[in-house]
């Protein structure tokens, strides 16, 4: 994996967490690297989910991947809110 590759998932991370963070409603305390990991992790979780559900995909950038990252990431955020909460 090279130094492109690990920047074009930091950058993706921090875009798919901000959306996530800007569609959950509330305040979430966290800084942009929890964010970018916020991102990644639930790329990975949407992408898990989206595997399960319509099966692996063809093609490195689809507007279904972009939609169940938001989605993994909203749910990742969902129980890191429920979790930071107690």
């Amino acid at each position: 994996m090279g130094f492109i590759s690990i920047l074009t998932w930091i950058v993706f991370g921090i875009l798919i967490g901000a959306i996530a963070r800007f569609v959950m409603p509330g305040r979430q305390n966290m800084g942009i690297f929890m964010t970018g990991l916020l991102g990644v992790v639930g790329s990975f979780v949407g992408g898990g989910l989206s595997h399960l559900v319509f099966g692996s995909g063809e093609g490195f950038v689809r507007p279904s991947g972009w939609i169940m990252s938001v989605i993994g990431a909203f749910i990742t955020l969902l129980i890191y809110s429920r979790i930071k909460s107690k």
